[in-house]
């Protein structure tokens, strides 16, 4: 198989051309002196890294999974090693705040970074993003007290973090959670309960591990209006701060998984483990979300991870594959790559990896503005989007991923099924991206019901607008043929969103219309970047303008039209989904 390529020549494509990296970064306080120059040698080093250290065990790591022994998560050869590596050559710290220790870079790049991560060994890349998530949760609701003893040990990635939410009868619905938290008389609390799902809940990389325990204090309101947040470590920190006494929590199991074998989920037990409240009392879930939106925009970026690897590899077999003749049978055997359907095949993974990145690096910016920007009406907006863009990037990437892997293991054939040519584990492993941090259909339900409606409507509103003043410019330039098309579909879908939002006190509609809407919004975003893209790209001459343009204009001529049937399937009355008996089933 041949080795991943780094993304940098993509990256910057768009850093430079497609959205003026250098003008972005020099109105926010902090990144004055971050250029595309200084982003792209840490990406090659980035890149280096993933392809050097982390690709060699990605497989490896798949077939030897990890073990439990004596309550000890054991993680496949080589992954402990490549952490700390990871950690010394200073990429844990990467974007976390100077103020801890950390290097105050972009978001920006370090979604780049994740992609690329993600790319060559999504299980190893758990273990650091699920930190981020962590240290982000901490820094905006934790104590000054927990911030000082925390952060700069878990931003250099000397302690790692995970999150600890789920319950055998509380999965999505956290509502019903049982798990309990006895005060005591020093300010710290005993946590009672079992967690299942735990990625990252153990591991023998050394240091502690910081587990974010969501629970319920005594006297709790019912519901998710009673649970709390809290602090839970491995290990207690001693009177200096440093690892003490094992705290009373223990792995009861590992979960048998379908991939991201070298990934240990934990079924994690608090035997009443001593812990610290993180935010309000009964505010629990909405500290809880600050780590869960983040990690949600993590995994749409394992999803597009993950469908890139898959297609530079089905790429690259399929012109070495000799099989069949050319299209007018002079020749033969050909590379299949000549074949029409493997074409299809091949550049629906491209046109949809690519445009990912696009809004990946857009909707970074824009977090970065969130943070950063000294314009509090600029920050808020920024904000704004990418609390609308947050479920659109969680679902859209990872089913487009998980598409683009399938896709790209079918232009292997049967070599596609066989484990020694890697594709079926990218297969399995986008497989979870759609599942965890909230199902896809969540995701669906969060924008349609939640996202869409936010200031009466005004944020989509406002989302439309930006994009529809954009393409209405290039259909008067040099890229019309894209640009109409795209237009004609943000069209429609601001007329469908209309009658989402007519019919909100429906929840059948909203339902039934929730995870065909969420698709036909992220088409009309990525034909929105794509011709972005082209119109950066009529110009060049090198094969990436080449690229871009081709991919352009199959996306806009062949997955696009997607939203056509979608509107159609929409607009469909809903209580057809009802008629059929539950146990008709």
């Amino acid at each position: 198989m041949t080795a991943y390529i780094p993304t940098t020549e993509d990256a910057q494509f768009l850093l430079s051309d497609v959205f003026d990296f250098n003008a972005s970064m020099a109105v926010l306080p902090g990144c004055e002196e971050v250029d595309t120059d200084l982003a792209l040698s840490i990406l090659e080093e980035g890149g280096k890294f993933c392809v050097e250290v982390l690709e060699p065990l990605n497989r490896s790591g798949d077939e030897t999974g990890c073990r439990l022994e004596n309550g000890q998560v054991i993680t496949p050869p080589g992954l402990a090693s490549a952490y700390q590596a990871f950690r010394e050559a200073g990429w844990c710290g990467l974007s976390g705040s100077a103020d801890y220790g950390g290097q105050g870079l972009p978001l920006t790049l370090q979604i780049l970074l994740n992609e690329m991560v993600s790319s060559v060994n999504l299980s190893f890349g758990l273990f650091p993003g699920l930190t981020h998530g962590a240290v982000e949760t901490l820094t905006h609701h934790a104590s000054p007290a927990l911030k000082e003893l925390y952060l700069p040990r878990m931003i250099s990635g000397e302690w790692t973090g995970a999150m600890a939410l789920t319950e055998a009868s509380a999965g999505t619905d956290l509502g019903l959670l049982t798990t309990r938290a006895e005060p005591l008389d020093d300010g710290s609390y005993r946590i009672t309960g079992t967690k299942i799902f735990i990625s990252s809940g153990d591991q023998d990389f050394g240091g502690n591990i910081i587990h974010l325990v969501l629970a319920r204090l005594p006297g709790a309101a019912p519901g998710v209006k009673g649970i709390s947040l809290f602090l839970v470590p491995k290990f207690l920190p001693d009177a200096n701060g440093e690892i003490g006494e094992r705290n009373n929590m223990s792995v009861g199991a590992l979960e048998h998984k379908m991939g991201i074998h070298a990934q240990p989920t934990c079924v994690m037990n608090y035997d009443g483990a001593i812990g610290w409240l993180v935010g309000e009392a009964g505010r629990g879930l909405n500290a809880m979300f600050t780590m869960m939106n983040a990690e949600r925009l993590f995994v749409g970026i394992q999803g597009l991870g993950l469908g890139e690897a898959a297609n530079q590899k089905a790429a690259a077999y399929a012109r070495e594959r000799l099989q069949g003749r050319s299209a007018d049978g002079s020749r033969g055997p050909v590379a299949i790559i000549e074949h029409a359907d493997v074409r299809r095949m091949l550049l629906t993974g491209r046109a949809l990896n690519d445009a990912g990145r696009a809004l990946a690096v857009w909707t970074a910016l824009q977090m970065d503005t969130a943070a950063r920007h000294p314009d509090g009406a600029t920050r808020q907006q920024a904000d704004g989007f990418v609390a609308l863009l947050t479920p659109v990037i969680k679902a859209a990437f990872t089913d487009f991923g998980f598409e683009t892997a399938v896709l790209s293991q079918q232009v292997f054939g049967g070599h596609g099924y066989i484990r020694e040519w890697g594709m079926e584990q990218y297969v399995r492993d986008a497989r979870i991206t759609q599942i965890y941090e909230g199902t896809n259909g969540v995701q669906a339900m969060d924008l349609v019901g939640r996202k869409l409606p936010m200031a009466n409507g005004a944020l989509a509103s406002s989302f439309f607008a930006l994009v529809r003043k954009e393409l209405e410019q290039a259909r008067a330039g040099n890229t019309a043929d894209l640009a109409a098309p795209v237009l004609d579909a943000l069209q429609r879908l601001e007329s469908v969103t209309g009658y989402l939002l007519s019919s909100a006190h429906d929840a059948n509609t909203l339902g039934a219309a929730a995870t065909d809407y969420l698709r036909f919004f992220a088409l009309v975003a990525y034909g929105w970047l794509w011709v972005r893209m082209a119109g950066k790209s009529q110009a060049g001459a090198t094969p990436l303008h080449q690229r871009k343009l081709a991919a352009a204009r199959f996306f806009v001529t062949r997955l696009l039209p997607q939203t056509i049937a979608l509107e159609q399937a929409i607009r469909a009355d809903a209580a057809e989904l009802a008629k059929l008996a539950a146990d008709a089933f």
